[in-house]
């Protein structure tokens, strides 16, 4: 069905395409015709952070900012779904245009800038969510005009507002689309920030008597240096989860693409190689306990493959889910279960 829709959706800008297919989502969820949207997904539990996930692939943070369509992405067959960047106030984001298809290289840019309607609405919306198939995360952010120095305060407002409703809990250090948001992944400043996040996770385990895992989502385009920096930093600091990765600013191999000198995050087919390297950097400096979510250029069931094979527990895609549409949530859980299983009927897992 989406084959179907996907012309019609391409024919209006992207950010207006954005709107429409979360619209058409929920009136399919509402009407009952989900299920007409994607294959029947056999469970697959599978363990990650102190917790059990109905299957290993979930939605990144971005399509639904504000938790407006947690039940209808659910039952989609994800077996979790990551909401936001929430932000402690409302904020409009960027000017647009700042959404643009690159569809000959299955690739977008974005420059959003956490356009949300602040935390409140957010758990608000989440507070309405009935039917939750798999677990939902909530990625956390600072306010565009929140200078640095006080970017702790708004992380806490955030940690603190969403602890009691999230399965786990996303520290965004990364987007490229908030000015300077990325200087916090500099060693002495993510040392600062997660650590004091880390105390206020404890302090909040004990108040609410569970612990909800908090995770840090780390960019592509940091060195080798920095890669181990914040390996460094993050094992210290004992976090429960790295998710790996969010946008690039680089443009790789698009230098005769137009739209490709837009300014912004780019994700998609071209994001994979780069994404699934500091992956596969990061998995080789952290201790086994800290597991971690593979995304960036998943468009395939071999590009989830390629991910846990680069040591991600789980994957997370989105803009593939913009070119593919909802069958790619099933190919990539058939995919991993293929190569979970091979190794017990003595077989090389299909890429």
């Amino acid at each position: 069905m989406y084959s179907l829709a996907r012309p019609f959706l391409f024919s209006f800008d992207a950010e207006r395409a954005h709107g429409l297919g979360l619209s058409a989502l929920e009136l399919a969820y509402r009407t009952g015709a989900s299920s007409l949207l994607t294959r029947r997904i056999k469970p697959m539990p599978t363990p990650a952070f102190g917790l059990s996930f109905p299957n290993p692939v979930g939605l990144a943070a971005g399509l639904d900012k504000n938790g407006e369509h947690i039940d209808a992405l659910f039952a989609l067959g994800f077996g979790f779904v990551e909401i936001g960047t929430v932000t402690p106030r409302p904020q409009a984001g960027n000017p647009q245009p700042r959404l643009f298809r690159l569809r000959d290289q299955l690739a977008i840019i974005n420059r959003m800038g956490f356009n949300n309607d602040g935390v409140d609405a957010l758990v608000r919306n989440v507070e309405r969510s009935r039917k939750r198939t798999g677990l939902l995360g909530i990625n956390i952010g600072k306010n565009k005009d929140t200078p640095n120095e006080n970017a702790l305060d708004d992380y806490q407002h955030c940690l603190e507002r969403v602890y009691p409703l999230a399965d786990y809990i996303t520290v965004n250090i990364s987007s490229p689309n908030t000015a300077g948001l990325r200087e916090l992944q500099e060693e002495q400043a993510l040392r600062q920030l997660i650590g004091s996040l880390r105390e206020s996770q404890e302090k909040l385990s004990a108040q609410h008597g569970k612990r909800v895992p908090m995770l840090v989502k780390v960019a592509p385009d940091l060195n080798d240096r920095d890669i181990d920096a914040a390996a460094r930093v993050l094992t210290e600091l004992t976090v429960d989860g790295v998710i790996a990765t969010n946008t690039t600013v680089a443009r790789p191999l698009l230098e005769d693409v137009a739209a490709a000198r837009e300014t912004g995050g780019l994700s998609g087919a071209p994001l994979m190689g780069q994404s699934t390297l500091v992956l596969r950097r990061l998995r080789a400096r952290l201790p086994e306990a800290i597991p971690l979510i593979g995304v960036g250029g998943i468009l395939s069931g071999a590009d989830a493959v390629a991910k846990m094979s680069a040591g991600a527990s789980l994957v997370q895609c989105y803009t593939g889910l913009v070119y593919r549409g909802p069958e790619l949530i099933g190919e990539c859980v058939e995919a991993i279960r293929r190569r979970r299983e091979a190794p017990s009927r003595g077989a090389v897992a299909p890429l």
